[in-house]
């Protein structure tokens, strides 16, 4: 099984995710985005952490299995290319955050790979933005 995203500053919202995935039995991977696609979509001022200190992070979880980074042009983040980059990793399921503005695209590519799309429930008020603006005193 398969997840992906930004995973900036670790948060409880994060650990959920990985968790449900992790309780529903198969291998948990996580796709890190790449510094220059979260810069592109989220402003010069992120990522707080590099993609390997992310990367690393998430994989001294216990319930990850393995971590790698995806990178290419931030313009691209449909499904196509969602397949192109997990379709070597055979997923049973695609898990995601409701609400997660590329929940479409990876439904579409579960679909594509014949793999499941599970969404977890969303944690309130916990999110990278929401941390960082804390401490920026937004």
């Amino acid at each position: 099984m398969v997840a992906t995203g930004a995973f900036d500053i670790l948060h409880v919202g994060h650990l959920r995710l990985l968790g449900e995935a992790h309780r529903r039995g198969h291998p948990l991977v996580v796709g890190v985005e790449d510094d220059a696609r979260i810069r592109a979509w989220k402003g010069m001022t992120r990522p707080i952490n590099s993609a390997t200190d992310r990367a690393a992070m998430l994989a001294a979880l216990r319930s990850v299995d393995g971590t790698f980074i995806i990178s290419g042009d931030p313009d691209f983040a449909g499904w196509r290319e969602y397949c192109a980059i997990l379709a070597p990793l055979e997923p049973h399921a695609l898990v995601f955050t409701v609400g997660d503005p590329h929940a479409e695209p990876k439904r579409l590519a579960a679909r594509a790979l014949g793999a499941e799309a599970w969404e977890v429930p969303h944690v309130p008020k916990r999110s990278t933005t929401r941390i960082a603006g804390r401490l920026a005193g937004r």
